[in-house]
């Protein structure tokens, strides 16, 4: 009888286990360090009075959530732009390309959108590819939200080509908070639509420009979801 409740125990904690982790998302490993000094600090709180360490504890809680890199589903449908971002349009307009990818004067479709500190921070893929150049742009620091962000600010371009051929531009742009771009993909990388690729610390905007006569799915103030909202059906689809 021992036994038998030992193993219904066990198997109740590993079930608790795994509903928790489809709760609360896996944290981007670039918030380790993050989360590490936040519960240092917290620690040093509590030495001097609870109610600091508490409210220690809900920062360190805090900035472990704004990490967080959830699960997606990528549609696999051929042809399609992925939101690279968690976020809401800003902008849907015609624009030409980053001028440091040398693409020429062709305008592309630029769609925007904007992430507050609430939102998912981590980028994702948007098409299956390869990775043809990536530049990284020093500038200001602008609220994202801006238009004119897209020429003024601190930025790192990623250029795809697509399965189908398709030439595809995705930009992290760095706002009024945001202070750091990370990138973990390199020129020659095969990447695949929805997958992790970035992160930006803490308040930012990504432009993702598509190939002219792509048919846009979405409009200014519409939510995305990284990795999962189509933005856009590419040319030929």
């Amino acid at each position: 009888m021992t036994v038998d409740r030992d193993k219904h125990n066990s198997g109740a904690v590993s079930h608790f286990i795994e509903l928790a982790k489809g709760i609360v998302p896996p944290m981007h490993p670039a918030g380790r360090p993050f989360v590490a000094g936040a519960a240092a600090a917290t620690l040093l709180l509590r030495r001097i009075s609870k109610p600091a360490g508490v409210v220690g504890a809900l920062v360190t809680a805090w900035v472990a959530w704004f990490f967080r890199e959830p699960k997606r589903t990528t549609p696999t449908r051929a042809g399609l732009a992925i939101a690279p971002a968690d976020g809401t349009v800003s902008h849907v307009v015609e624009a030409l390309p980053p001028a440091e990818l040398g693409l020429g004067s062709e305008p592309m479709t630029r769609i925007s959108v904007f992430l507050s500190v609430f939102d998912v921070h981590v980028q994702r893929v948007p098409v299956t590819g390869v990775v043809r150049q990536v530049s990284y742009h020093a500038g200001k620091f602008l609220s994202a939200d801006l238009d004119k962000a897209s020429e003024e600010n601190e930025r790192n371009t990623v250029w795809l080509t697509s399965e189908e051929g398709h030439e595809i531009v995705v930009v992290q742009i760095a706002g009024l908070v945001a202070r750091r771009i990370v990138c973990e993909v390199s020129e020659g990388d095969a990447v695949a639509a929805g997958s992790t690729y970035g992160l930006i610390r803490f308040g930012s905007r990504v432009d993702l420009y598509v190939p002219r006569g792509s048919r846009v799915l979405v409009e200014a103030g519409q939510r995305t979801i990284g990795g999962e909202t189509v933005l856009a059906e590419l040319p030929g689809n």
